[in-house]
């Protein structure tokens, strides 16, 4: 259930002050760590933009002093010329190069500008994508646990959300860090020449505006990880009425004003709540602002009336007018880039969090090789598995054997556990208790990239790959994936020859909706895709889990006539509720609610009159 955070802030705010400034403290230690993290990131992506972005830096730090420099300068001359009117031919050559420099200052500028748009940018893009690379590079080694809990979803969609352009603004930050603080430094040395104490305040002025924005910062991010799942959720909705897949059913029941209004009912309460933050934050940001604009008046005034007394000159008036602005403004600069960095670190966490999950299922240092052909078939001991947050275990103590060469078929209802087997074949999972061994060795013995190589599976809920058909069959057997001969076999093995005589450029047919001349499959024509994607492979062990769920009478007849000769000398499991498949396997599992209750070829469990018993002659009942 969703919980706003906004009842935790009177806790944070009992906090005493010292605790309050340790937090900060230890958080301000974390964001330049962090920073270091990100540097190395984008500095991966890019070293040459990197470099860029950091010299233009260096420049733009010295560029504001160097301008205020020159405008006193040239303010002393034109006063100079107005006192002493004899040295006014000196003064006009003076002025007329003060301004030429000062003309290459503001163009060398504003190219900088230009440098730093174009450097930001190009990195922003490449650090994005490289990003995104990380990302699915990544996640296509973590294991299926990982991407059945529902926190992991809520991560995974921070990163996407924030991740792709914040390691660039966290640089951008840092850089702007360090120009701040290189003009911040020039100008404290050109102030200090009038009064020290105008420095100092200068420096204390904007602290408040920076402790109030780091608070704020902090709650931000404790709202954004609060509302991940209500922002999956109004993505969820999103996709529910843009995408083709689900449009049918929505529309012939009538359900887009009902998602529509949940989404409308999400997105009020989301922006209630982020405005109220984003409100106060920036309310309490004026109104400790106030000092620095009370202290910006003060100086000036201060420096008016010294330049009245003759003290200063005009010139100096300027110099010194400015330099007290930029000494609060590139402080205040400086304390909102740690603000900044510290807020960009916070939502990079959860990138480099992910990124530093490991592989829950271990690989054997030295991997057993696999020997072909298999010999001694499939064998489960005493076989336990429980889902992770679940009590009930999805297959309690299950024993089995399967010779090579044999077909396996396995029923039972829904949730039975039927498909979490295949899983703990596959090593999807590791079981708990018991051991599974394929060929007389347990499959922990195995490499699992090397174990999967060997199994061809088709699950009942199938990829529909948007791409072309020669793509979609191919992506069974990567090695072969552009060859035109052996998808041609598969898809003759499978029946989808004649789905592909049928599409406007055959193998070349780009299927499904989502790109341009993509054509969509019927429920049947798609399963038999699927299915020659399964025949890609030249495995020892052929898994199909309902293969003729989506198939009529006679295509079914027709693909099982082929199964009995492609699976000939090889192993084959069939996980189906159509007892006309199931009764052709050389040996039945019965599951019920993770039990395995009968096992044997259909004559014995017709014999025994058992659950197969009754559920074979219940469904074949209304054909008598």
């Amino acid at each position: 259930m969703y919980i706003s955070p906004f009842k935790q802030e009177r806790e944070d705010e009992a906090h005493s002050l010292k605790e309050q400034i340790r937090k900060w403290w230890r958080n301000l230690h974390g964001a330049v760590v962090g920073s270091a993290r990100v540097f190395r990131l984008v500095w991966g992506t890019s070293p040459k933009l990197t470099i860029g972005m950091a010299l233009v830096t260096i420049l733009q730090a010295l560029l504001p002093a160097s301008t205020i420099y020159v405008n006193k300068l040239l303010l002393d001359t034109v006063e100079h010329a107005i006192v002493r009117h004899s040295e006014i031919a000196l003064a006009i050559r003076t002025i007329i190069i003060l301004a030429i420099v000062q003309l290459l200052l503001n163009l060398g500028g504003s190219l900088l500008s230009t440098l730093m748009n174009i450097f930001q940018q190009a990195l922003q893009d490449r650090t994005s994508n490289h990003v995104q690379y990380l990302l699915i590079q990544h996640a296509n080694t973590l294991d299926m646990a990982f991407f059945e809990r529902s926190e992991s979803y809520d991560k995974l969609h921070e990163v996407q959300r924030e991740a792709l352009y914040r390691p660039v603004n966290m640089i951008s930050s840092t850089f702007g860090l360090i120009r701040s603080l290189g003009t911040f430094f020039s100008m404290v040395a050109l102030l200090v020449q009038l009064r020290w104490f105008l420095a100092v305040l200068a420096l204390l002025a904007p602290v408040p505006a920076f402790i109030s924005d780091a608070r704020y910062g902090w709650k931000g991010f404790k709202l954004a990880r609060s509302q991940s799942p209500l922002r999956r959720m109004m993505y969820y909705l999103v996709n529910l009425l843009t995408i083709d897949d689900y449009h049918k059913e929505i529309k012939i029941f009538s359900l887009g004003d009902f998602f529509v209004a949940r989404f409308k009912d999400l997105a009020q309460r989301f922006m209630q709540e982020s405005q109220q933050l984003v409100t106060r934050r920036y309310l309490a940001g004026f109104f400790w602002g106030m000092l620095t604009t009370l202290t910006s008046s003060g100086t000036f005034l201060y420096v008016a009336l010294e330049a009245i007394y003759a003290h200063i000159s005009i010139g100096d008036l300027t110099l010194y007018t400015q330099a007290a602005n930029s000494v609060q403004s590139n402080f205040q600069n400086v304390l909102s880039g740690l603000s900044s960095m510290y807020e960009n670190n916070l939502y990079l966490s959860t990138l480099f969090e992910v990124l530093e999950m490991k592989q829950e299922i271990p690989v054997p240092a030295q991997p057993r090789p696999l020997e072909r052909p298999f010999t001694q078939g499939i064998e489960f001991r005493n076989v336990t598995f429980r889902y992770e947050g679940k009590e009930e275990p999805a297959l309690n103590n299950v024993s089995f054997k399967l010779k090579a060469g044999e077909t396996l078929a396995i029923v039972g209802r829904n949730g039975a556990g039927k498909t979490t087997l295949v899983k703990l074949l596959t090593r999807l999972y590791d079981p708990q208790e018991g051991q599974i061994l394929v060929n007389g060795h347990d499959i922990r013995e195995y490499d699992p990239e090397d174990l999967r190589s060997e199994i061809g599976v088709i699950f009942q809920d199938f990829v529909h790959y948007q791409l072309n058909v020669q793509e979609n069959i191919g992506v069974g057997r990567l090695e072969f994936i552009e060859d035109r001969v052996r998808t041609t076999q598969a898809a003759e093995k499978s029946g989808a020859t004649e789905v592909v005589a049928k599409l406007p450029h055959g193998f070349d047919t780009v299927l499904g909706r989502w790109f341009e001349e993509g054509h969509q499959l019927s429920g049947g024509e798609w399963q038999k895709v699927a299915l020659a994607r399964g025949f890609m492979r030249d495995s020892q062990l052929l898994i199909l889990d309902e293969p003729t769920a989506a198939l009529d009478a006679k295509a079914e007849y027709d693909l099982f006539v082929r199964m009995r000769e492609l699976t000939l000398n090889r192993t084959a499991i069939f996980i189906s509720h159509r007892f006309s498949t199931v009764r052709q396997a050389d040996h039945i599992l019965v599951i019920e609610r993770g039990h395995l209750i009968e096992q044997g070829s259909h004559e014995d469990l017709m014999t025994l009159d058992g659950r197969y018993a009754e559920l074979f002659n219940l469904q074949a009942l209304p054909y008598r």
